[in-house]
């Protein structure tokens, strides 16, 4: 049984926004740009992820609580620290480490450096490989599994 990296399945598309950004401006940049999370970058360095948003993030911490999303911070309502993989790691790899961090979205990294932001990796993700792999049972199990409790956590 041949390994399949996380490189090799994770989204390359990364949308990034700073942490001065309204909860709507990102609202608008995920309904824009058809991605279900933001990589949050800080203001002064342009190319230093230090959080996320995601879709999740915007109904639960400003519309649950009925806030207003014109004066709502990202970073009053990111992720963080960020949880990262190397590109190089296996696709069960990541799956336990979405696991252990109760995560949905993984950054995927180069030679472990956060600075170097490769894609994310997301149960959308996990799902079209499930569709090329279904008979790589291990770590199949190992992918539902992160996605069940994902799942559990929402409920």
């Amino acid at each position: 049984m041949t390994t399949t990296s996380i490189g090799k399945i994770m989204t390359q598309k990364l949308e990034t926004i700073e942490t001065s950004s309204s909860a709507q401006e990102a609202a608008k940049k995920i309904r824009d740009k058809n991605v279900s999370s933001l990589v949050v970058i800080d203001n002064k360095d342009k190319h230093k992820p230090i959080g996320i948003v995601t879709e999740r993030d915007l109904v639960i911490k400003v519309c649950v609580n009925d806030a207003s999303s014109k004066h709502t911070r990202i970073e009053d309502i990111m992720s963080s620290p960020l949880v990262t993989i190397d590109a190089i790691s296996s696709v069960e790899a990541a799956a336990d480490v979405m696991i252990q961090n109760k995560v949905r979205h993984l950054l995927v990294v180069e030679d472990n450096d956060i600075s170097k932001p490769l894609g994310i990796i997301t149960p959308t993700d996990f799902t079209g490989y499930l569709k090329e792999n279904l008979n790589i049972d291990d770590v199949n199990a190992k992918i539902l599994e992160s996605l069940n409790e994902v799942e559990k956590e929402k409920n």
